[in-house]
């Protein structure tokens, strides 16, 4: 198991902030969960506590930016995402404002808090709103450099991770090994495939990377798309995997509305057909236990992935072949 993303993300920020003192944190009484008390100490110049007050701390993000520094407004993501959505919208998009918001122990990272504390509508809440980023990281490796990323870009950026620790899909002990870049705007293509594309983000990468990997230990070959810049959504890389594949499955922690199943979805819809399915969370209050008891039980797993992507296949291959396109 890797470290959390909070983690890389909190120790990567603050080598940087070592170097570059216009790099600054606006925390909403949670400086422990984002595991920023180290910035704090070391850099109560470049730290600001809004205290319980998402929506200010949105707001004091946008002022500091208009001043030509470089906020990173960091907690919470079930309450910037929700809670704060008008000044995400107006303080931090509309305006182009340079604020980062970094919102921690997303997705049902809270596990037994329920419904309250799960973020699991704001992937579709902020990919709606015009001239914002969307990004999801990983894991621990994928989040470092993402952060390094982010500090040079110029412009607002939502980022959701998780609270606990993750397996690595990224760097030398990663599922994958691979070393990617992160890059705004461009998915990253870990295994090439002509059967099945798998595809997804942030910290159900894994479990989709594992399914994948015992499809092709069944005899299909399976390809995996790691979306971590959601928005903008890199519809070449999208539509390129697809075009070689006979079914696509997507699979996020997230609402089946509106996540990255429902914008994969659309564009193959318009561009390219091809059957899929897609593995997300029900729009319901869901069932309480850790995060990972309830991944398990929405079947957020290896297990499922690869036995939705051989379904699929006989669907495919009952319908005479269709939806595999010009194949």
């Amino acid at each position: 198991m890797g470290a959390p993303c909070r983690q890389a993300y909190s120790e990567t920020l603050l080598a940087i902030a070592r170097q570059d003192p216009t790099v600054f944190v606006v925390c909403s009484d949670s400086s422990g969960s984002a595991m920023l008390g180290d910035f704090a100490a070391q850099l109560p110049g470049q730290f600001v506590e809004a205290g319980i007050a998402e929506q200010d701390a949105v707001g004091i993000g946008a002022g500091l930016a208009n001043a030509g520094l470089k906020p990173f407004v960091t907690g919470p993501a079930c309450f910037y995402s929700m809670r704060s959505a008008e000044q995400v919208k107006v303080d931090v998009a509309y305006s182009h404002s340079n604020v980062k918001v970094v919102g921690i122990s997303g997705g049902v990272s809270y596990g037994a808090l329920g419904t309250s504390h799960h973020s699991l509508q704001d992937i579709a809440t902020m990919c709606a709103i015009p001239d914002l980023a969307v990004v999801l990281p990983a894991d621990a490796w994928q989040t470092a450099r993402m952060t390094e990323s982010l500090v040079a870009y110029d412009g607002p950026v939502y980022v959701r991770m998780g609270r606990n620790a993750v397996p690595d899909v990224y760097g030398p002990g990663g599922v994958s090994g691979r070393t990617d870049p992160f890059v705004l705007g461009k998915a990253n293509l870990l295994l090439e495939g002509d059967d099945v594309l798998v595809v997804s983000a942030g910290e159900a990468l894994h479990a989709a990377y594992v399914g994948a990997t015992l499809l092709r230990e069944r005899g299909i070959s399976a390809a995996v798309l790691d979306l971590a810049s959601i928005m903008p959504l890199d519809e070449g890389a999208v539509l390129a995997a697809a075009a070689r594949v006979r079914a696509v499955v997507t699979v996020e922690e997230h609402s089946v509305h509106g996540g990255i199943g429902s914008l994969v979805a659309s564009l193959l819809a318009e561009r390219a057909p091809r059957r899929m399915r897609r593995i997300a969370f029900p729009r319901e209050n869901l069932v309480t236990g850790t995060g990972a008891e309830v991944f398990v039980h929405y079947g957020l797993t290896p297990e499922n992935v690869a036995a939705q992507g051989e379904a699929l296949l006989r669907e495919v291959d009952a319908a005479g072949g269709a939806g595999a396109g010009a194949r």
